[in-house]
């Protein structure tokens, strides 16, 4: 550009010099050049697709496409899919009998077996013989403090298409010592050489059967006698049916009940006479389920028929059976309720197995629980843990309480367990209120732990405490698989302060009474065991760890710390 401007003004100032010498003007054109500047508005966008107007492109032509199939040989397999490896567990053996054997401290035996053998699909035998044994030789015990338990069983079941049935029989032998003796009145038990010495048999023979598809669901039998060295003897025999009621399309559960106890003593306690007793009842219960969504309601009664055949008398019961539950949140929270009562029949047998220190001297009549009023919560915190909160309130006329027998001065021809060693049993008008928690935790199946806790507040009718009954009652149970061949445990309780009574009769003074305080105690057991292979284990086990010789019952201390090795042994035949 500069260029083009020099020749023009060159060309310029040739012309002036012309018309200078002519004087002559001529017009010209002077074009003016300047460098480009673009800007926004000059800019336009390119079209991806141009328009074409040229009708031979935009015409679209037909195409046709032949296949030929020709076939091809191959050789080819394809390789099957395989699953992915999973670490896979082998299965426990399981083996249907077993015999164990372990021996401790107190010169203690420990011997089980059990037997079962399978005739056919359909049948079975089986059997089972324990014995558990010591010696004793508990500090500061004056008098023979040894016991036994010795049991054997036998049974036979047949499960057919419509029915299954199983019938069983079994004997049973227990010596105990009525070692309680007040220590100020030691001396003259020794010098009047008491035999302190108490054995308990029993034989009972029992069967049930159960229906498919009928209105009868169910029925069971069962027979037992039970007696002791003392010339004592009982007879127990009960009958139960469960059938369906139809009803205008509905179902009535009804269950019918017959039970008859009788039974002698050589004595009552405080008078050299035969003392007997004995009752039938017969009882008839139904109940009708109600279901909607979350809720479930059972409503229903019962009435029971009494016969005193000893006294004479003829009594009607009739007791509330209602029951309800309500899923609040599934399976997290589930609250419950109920109001139920029975009569519930008394029994020396009974009174033995939960306190074999009561003298074979009893009066032995039912237990009238008007009601049992409940309400309560339970549900799953997670997979693994569930637990359930409760509170009851139970009204019992004729509540059975053991309490320490009367001891007399006068010893001319005292039986021995008239030394302050025994107990007796009392009836009164006991309401009970209760509150219990309880918590399970199962992991999975190598760790298992239970706890349980439970508070009593009672009120009593005529006696002055409700005699022996705790206040307080707790317990913890555990068991861990720790690997495949070791595996531990542990059980726990706790149980609180209760009430005894001290009765005298003195020659002089007259009858002196006074009320003993029971403490309460823990007790701490554990075990631990090593499978040698999948037939035999060995064990070890440690009782009352706290070594706290504790009084289950007045005058009665237990053994301390008490260890425990055996061998266990699984075989099929």
């Amino acid at each position: 550009m500069k260029y083009t401007v020099v020749i023009i003004l060159i060309g310029m100032s040739s012309a002036f010099a012309q018309r200078t010498k002519s004087d002559t003007l001529n017009t010209g054109v002077i074009d003016v050049v300047k460098p480009y500047q673009p800007s926004i508005s000059d800019a336009f966008k390119v079209k991806e697709t141009p328009t074409l107007k040229d009708e031979v492109t935009e015409a679209k032509k037909e195409i046709k496409y032949n296949i030929f199939s020709i076939p091809v040989a191959s050789t080819f397999t394809p390789a099957k899919g395989k699953a992915a490896v999973v670490e896979k567990v082998q299965p426990a053996k399981l083996y249907d009998n077993y015999a164990t054997f372990g021996v401790g401290t107190y010169t203690t035996f420990l011997g089980e077996l059990y037997l079962n053998h399978a005739i056919s699909r359909t049948e079975s035998v089986g059997g089972y013989l324990s014995h558990h044994s010591s010696q004793g030789g508990i500090e500061g015990v004056q008098f023979e403090d040894d016991f036994s338990n010795s049991k054997i069983n036998a049974n036979y079941s047949s499960q057919l298409r419509d029915l299954s049935w199983n019938v069983e029989g079994g004997f049973q032998r227990q010596t105990y010592n009525w070692y309680g003796v007040e220590e100020a009145l030691v001396n003259v038990a020794q010098s009047s050489n008491i035999q302190v010495d108490h054995s308990y048999y029993s034989a009972h023979f029992g069967g049930d059967i159960s229906f498919e598809d009928t209105y009868i669901n169910s029925g069971s039998f069962f027979f037992r006698r039970f007696g002791d060295n003392r010339g004592s003897g009982e007879n127990r025999f009960k009958f139960k049916t469960a059938v369906d009621i139809p009803i205008n399309g509905e179902e009535l559960s009804t269950d019918l009940i017959f039970d008859y106890i009788g039974g002698t003593f050589d004595r009552s306690y405080d008078v050299d006479e035969e003392l007997s007793y004995g009752n039938y009842q017969i009882g008839v219960g139904s109940q009708y389920e109600l279901k909607q969504d979350d809720l479930t309601v059972n409503f229903g009664a019962s009435l029971f028929y009494l016969s005193d055949k000893e006294n004479g008398d003829s009594k009607f019961y009739i007791y509330p059976k209602i029951t309800a539950t309500y899923r609040l949140v599934n399976d997290v929270l589930i609250a419950y309720g109920g109001i139920e009562g029975g009569l519930i029949q008394n029994s020396y047998y009974n009174f033995a197995t939960e306190n074999p220190f009561v003298s074979p001297t009893l009066f032995i009549i039912p237990t009238d629980q008007q009601y049992d009023a409940y309400v309560g919560l339970k549900g799953k915190l997670s997979s693994h843990m569930s637990y359930n909160i409760s509170g009851h309130y139970f009204a019992d006329r004729n509540k059975a309480l053991y309490r320490h027998n009367t001891t007399f001065f006068d010893f001319t021809d005292a039986e021995d367990y008239q030394y302050s060693n025994s107990f007796g049993v009392v009836y009164d008008n006991v309401d009970t209120f209760s509150i219990a928690g309880e918590l399970n935790v199962d992991v999975n199946r190598n760790f298992t732990l239970g706890l349980k806790a439970e508070y009593f507040n009672y009120s009593t009718g005529n006696q002055a405490e409700a005699w022996n009954l705790p206040d307080i009652k707790g317990s913890l149970f555990l068991d861990y698989q720790i690997n495949q061949s070791w595996f531990a445990g542990a059980n726990l309780f706790y149980i609180g302060e209760r009430k005894g009574l001290l009765s005298l009769i003195d020659p002089i003074e007259g009858p002196n009474s006074m009320m003993v305080n029971l403490d309460s105690y823990f007790d701490a057991n554990v075990h631990l065991g090593y499978n040698i292979n999948d037939k035999m284990a060995v064990f070890a086990k440690a009782n009352n760890l706290v070594n706290n010789t504790y009084q289950r019952w007045m005058f009665y201390p237990v053994q301390g710390i008490q260890f425990l090795a055996g061998a266990t042994f699984k075989f099929d035949f």
